[in-house]
C-alpha cells in the first residue's frame, strides 16, 4: 500500500513540474510563431510581439510561473530569431515584467477594455525601452512607426493570446493555491 501511495506522489510532483514548464513553453511558442516567415497581412504590418502577450498574461495570472530569468531567456529567443542585437527585446519584456509585477494586484482584476490598456501600457513600456536601447546601441534614432506598428498589431492581438492562455492555464496548470506559491 505505501508503494502505490509513494507512486501516486511521485506522478504528481512530475505532473505539476511539467505543468509549470507551460507558461514557458507556450511564451516561447509564441516567439516562434511571431518570427515565422510569413506574413498574414502582406507584410504592411511588422510581425506582433506575441510572447510579450504571453508573459504579461502568465505575470497576472501564475507568477510564480514565469520568474525574471525565464522573461529573460524569452526576449534573448525573441532578439534571436528576430534579428535584433541582443538584449534589446529581453530588456524590453523585463521592463514590462517589472512593470506588470508591481501593478499586479490592479492589473490584475482588470477586465474588458481596462485589461487591454493594461497590456498596453507593458506593451508601450517594452517598446520604449527596446528604442532607447537601439537609439543607444545604433547611436542615432531608428523610425518609429514600424515600431508603433508593431505596438498596435501586438495589443489588437492580446485578446487572443489571453484567451488561448485562459484556456491552456485551465487545462493544465490551474490557478495559483496557497502551496504552490
Amino acid at each position: 500500500m505505501r508503494a502505490a501511495e509513494d507512486f501516486l506522489e511521485s506522478l504528481h510532483h512530475r505532473t505539476r513540474f511539467l505543468a509549470s514548464l507551460i507558461p514557458a513553453l507556450t511564451a516561447a511558442l509564441l516567439v516562434l510563431i511571431s518570427n515565422m516567415p510569413v506574413s498574414f497581412t502582406g507584410e504592411l504590418l511588422p510581425s506582433p510581439a506575441l510572447a510579450l502577450a504571453g508573459v504579461y498574461f502568465w505575470v497576472l495570472v501564475r507568477a510564480d510561473l514565469m520568474p525574471p530569468p525565464v522573461v529573460l531567456l524569452i526576449g534573448l529567443l525573441e532578439d534571436l530569431l528576430s534579428g535584433g542585437p541582443p538584449g534589446l527585446w529581453a530588456a524590453g519584456y523585463l521592463a514590462a515584467y517589472w512593470l506588470t509585477a508591481k501593478q499586479r494586484e490592479t492589473l490584475a482584476g482588470l477586465n474588458g477594455a481596462g485589461a487591454l490598456v493594461g497590456f498596453t501600457g507593458a506593451m508601450l513600456l517594452a517598446a520604449a525601452t527596446a528604442y532607447g536601447l537601439s537609439a543607444a546601441v545604433y547611436l542615432r534614432l531608428a523610425p518609429l512607426p514600424p515600431l508603433l506598428l508593431e505596438s498596435v498589431s501586438t495589443v489588437a492581438l492580446y485578446p487572443v493570446v489571453a484567451f488561448c492562455m485562459a484556456w491552456i492555464m485551465r487545462k493544465t496548470v490551474g490557478p495559483e493555491t496557497g502551496d504552490d506559491a
